[in-house]
């Protein structure tokens, strides 16, 4: 099995965390899922989204939250303002950022939930072979729309039908927002801080927002593709 590793380095208050991270690289799966009893909080019916596709009967744990018990169990003493020196190696490049524990914990799990196992989660899982740590807001747009585009060529070289008016990424955000709202409802009665509650915060105030993005007909970014406007695009387009 060829695997993809990606290790996050946190520093903070004198002390270190180092989570690694193993990806399958053929189905973007988390390789090295914790292992040992999951919590109460971790069942499938334990604040269940209400969109969830899953059965309790074949998945008796919620695959997101499993993928979180780690993360609560290491920063469950950090506060979401604390200081963070943060550190990410992948194969391509080695990333350092001084930030806070929501940010940084929030970027890790822009790795974990989509390689959960969750089907809502899933869409993300090309942003995940990808990563890019910390990204930005804009960042993050350019990177979900044009994923969401790629995926709509592929359907179209399939035979299916196509949305190329961002139909469908809107649904998947606003289900994510919905799993993010449940997800916060789980992990307050998990941690005795706040450091990843509001990391999936952070998440959420961007996943609420690109619907509204999309309706502004991307309006942010727009001036970057200024060249493909222009009449010498046309020309090259039509040899």
């Amino acid at each position: 099995m060829d695997l993809i590793e990606i290790r996050y380095i946190f520093r903070f208050n004198g002390l270190h965390e180092t989570v690694d991270i193993q990806l399958d690289a053929d189905n973007l799966e988390l390789v090295n899922k914790p292992g040992g009893k999951s919590p109460a909080w971790a069942k499938l019916d334990f604040y269940q989204c209400p969109h969830c596709p899953l059965d309790a009967g074949i998945h008796p744990f919620c695959p997101v939250a499993e993928c979180l018990v780690d993360v609560v169990a290491r920063f469950d003493k950090i506060l979401s303002y604390d200081e963070v020196d943060l550190e990410v190696i992948t194969s391509e490049r080695k990333v350092f950022q001084h930030t806070t524990a929501q940010r940084s914990i929030g970027s890790l799990l822009g790795i974990l939930f989509p390689a959960s196992g969750c089907p809502h989660t899933a869409f993300f899982k090309p942003m995940v072979r990808f990563h890019l740590p910390m990204a930005t807001r804009k960042e993050t747009i350019f990177r979900a729309t044009g994923m969401y585009l790629l995926s709509q060529f592929y359907l179209e070289k399939r035979g299916q039908k196509t949305d190329c008016d961002f139909t469908g990424l809107t649904q998947i955000y606003e289900n994510l927002n919905i799993l993010n709202i449940h997800m916060a409802d789980r992990l307050r009665g998990a941690t005795q801080t706040d450091s990843s509650i509001n990391a999936i915060i952070m998440l959420d105030v961007f996943t609420h927002a690109l619907p509204f993005v999309i309706e502004d007909q991307l309006e942010e970014i727009r001036n970057l593709f200024t060249p493909y406007f222009s009449d010498f695009y046309q020309q090259i387009k039509e040899k």
